[in-house]
């Protein structure tokens, strides 16, 4: 069985082990994968799996072997799945392994936001204390969370995890989702997307991206927060207008920002987030704890597994 993995270095940048994928078959490990490349790499290959490498049907077409992708993540949009189910290529994901991790990040941006703890430490490491009059000072406006209003923009799995530890807070909590009576959750309110965006002190999206909620965190929406509000992405980039969120900051129509995620990734040098007011943003790494890749990877070796077993599991469609 030759199994060939196309960009495994984010997962396993060697704190972790190959050693369960390759006691299915022989196994090629890739740190990285060129789109160009990918092709020839998955060739003759009869499962493929990646994170991030893009595997449309024009790729999938060349591989004639190909049984199975797997996709080391939750998000599948980097498989063309029609065209995979069209040729009975299985695709599988991983859902939840992050869950814990991607709300601990979320409140991460939100306390930073709140507390500037990196921002005050630094000032003390760069003599700010030692040199001040004051046995206490502060840099920036400091907030309470408990009474204030966190909205959550989608609530699956992990929207309800960050529902949670905001209810711990002392936070009122109010939730756009689509399965209201599916998911209700004690001391969480449900309301439209709209009335969650006016309300809020700090929003926060954890909704899946598709092309009809493409960029609607846009200028109009914005202007409808509150001056004093603050936005978290913990999701996916392309959920906001970033040109429109950039000037949104700099102009003070609202007054933060915490994003894990942007559109593209590696973001361009000049993508105006990156030196926007008071913008805080971290190079996706929410998913990143070792937990959370552990969890990851035993559930990658599990999927395959559950493959040649003729029993797939998280199948994609299926």
């Amino acid at each position: 069985m030759k199994i060939v993995v196309l960009d495994g270095y984010a997962l396993q940048p060697g704190d972790l082990s190959w050693d369960a994928l390759e006691s299915l078959g022989t196994v090629t490990v890739h740190d990285r994968t060129a789109p160009a490349d990918v092709a020839a790499r998955a060739l003759g290959a009869e499962i493929l799996l990646t994170n991030k490498s893009l595997i449309p049907a024009s790729v999938i077409h060349q591989l004639p072997t190909l049984r199975y992708i797997g996709v080391m993540a939750t998000g599948y949009n980097v498989v063309d799945v029609a065209a995979a189910r069209a040729k009975g290529i299985v695709v599988s994901n991983v859902p939840a392994y992050s869950t814990a991790s991607v709300a601990q990040l979320t409140f991460s941006l939100i306390l930073e936001l709140c507390q500037g703890v990196g921002l005050h430490a630094s000032s003390v490491r760069n003599g700010d204390w030692a040199a001040s009059p004051d046995f206490s000072y502060w840099k920036m406006p400091l907030t309470e969370l408990s009474g204030k209003t966190l909205a959550i923009i989608g609530f699956g799995q992990i929207g309800q995890a960050v529902a949670r530890i905001a209810l711990a807070f002392g936070m009122r909590v109010i939730v756009s989702h689509k399965h209201p009576e599916r998911d209700r959750m004690e001391g969480v309110t449900f309301l439209d997307q709209a009335i969650c965006f006016r309300e809020a002190d700090i929003v926060s999206l954890h909704c899946p991206l598709n092309e009809a909620n493409k960029g609607f965190v846009n200028a109009a929406l914005l202007a409808t927060m509150r001056p004093s509000a603050m936005l978290i992405n913990t999701s996916r980039g392309p959920l906001i207008n970033e040109p429109e969120l950039a000037d949104a900051l700099n102009n003070g129509v609202i007054a933060g920002a915490g994003l894990d995620v942007l559109s593209v990734e590696p973001p361009s040098a000049d993508n105006p987030l990156l030196t926007a007011r008071n913008c805080y943003v971290t190079p996706h790494i929410a998913w990143a704890t070792r937990e959370a890749r552990s969890r990851l990877m035993n559930k990658v070796v599990e999927n395959v597994k559950a493959f040649l077993d003729g029993a797939p599991q998280n199948v994609i469609g299926g």
